[in-house]
């Protein structure tokens, strides 16, 4: 009893430094975000601390903006269509590292992981030049295509990492009882697939809304919103920049609730919360 006694002793000292570190950790994570949005409601703009007057009056500037809610909206445009164009490769592309066997298999895995690694002034620069040669023209579609082309690796990576955890038990069920393979993916598969689908489509979309360097190099004449909110910070930082990035924080803040709460419901709390715990952690 007095080891234990002693034992637990010894182990508070080492939880409130552990309580101290994850208290930083999150602050530094987090704190900007905070002062981002409480200077959004700054009646003096983005100078003074701390804010004074709390005011709505740069989100009515926001909403009077009409440079920014076209760029929002050619930037909404770009990532569902990008969203699209990566998972129509994505998913075919990940069937095929996880069911199939062919030739240069190993080598067609690293070229789908290939645009993970590359930096995006790479394949912007790469895409410009490919553009050049075939005379087209800058615009929104090509940055859908840049987008859509550098995204792919991502839905293939989480779809395939969808596939290793399916139970191929159903799908076999299915074919044992007279269904074809086209029958059998759309009505088995695919539905066992809807969480990595989402979880995806959601990861792409975002990765497109805040994509810089691919659009910098294949941008026409229509802005998408990081590019806006760069060429005004050139000139200094705004409210409404303020206001426009709080908005952004919210809507992707709605979007991961509605994805844990939908993979909740479909695994339910004790599996979802098994994935964040450690191995070691598991076994301790």
């Amino acid at each position: 009893m007095e080891l234990l006694v002693s034992s637990d002793a010894a182990n508070l000292p080492r939880s409130r430094w552990l309580l101290v570190h994850a208290v930083l950790v999150f602050g530094f994570l987090y704190l900007p975000i905070a002062v981002l949005i409480l200077y959004s409601f700054n009646g003096q703009g983005v100078g003074g601390f701390p804010p004074h007057n709390l005011t709505l009056d740069w989100y009515r500037t926001l909403f009077a903006d009409g440079a920014i809610w076209d760029s929002v909206l050619n930037s909404f445009w770009v990532a569902f269509a990008a969203m699209a164009i990566s998972l129509a490769f994505g998913i075919p592309a990940a069937l095929a590292l996880d069911r199939a066997q062919f030739p240069g298999k190993g080598l067609f895995r690293r070229l789908v992981l290939l645009p993970l690694i590359l930096p995006g002034i790479i394949t912007g620069l790469s895409l410009l030049m490919l553009f050049n040669l075939a005379s087209v023209k800058l615009s929104l579609l090509t940055i859908t295509l840049g987008h859509g082309t550098a995204l792919i690796s991502v839905a293939t990576t989480e779809i395939f990492a969808g596939l290793q955890k399916l139970d191929r038990a159903q799908e076999e069920a299915s074919l044992d009882l007279g269904a074809n393979y086209w029958q059998t993916f759309s009505r088995v598969t695919v539905p066992n697939l809807k969480l990595p689908i989402i979880g995806a489509a959601l990861l792409i979309f975002t990765l497109s809304m805040d994509e810089i360097a691919v659009s910098f190099f294949l941008i026409g004449r229509d802005n998408t919103l990081p590019l806006e909110i760069w060429g005004r910070l050139r000139r200094g930082i705004t409210p409404e920049i303020n206001a426009v990035s709080t908005i952004i924080f919210l809507f992707s803040l709605v979007a991961i609730v509605f994805w844990y709460r939908l993979r909740v419901r479909s695994e339910g709390p004790a599996e979802v919360g098994m994935e964040l715990i450690e191995p070691g952690e598991d076994a301790a």
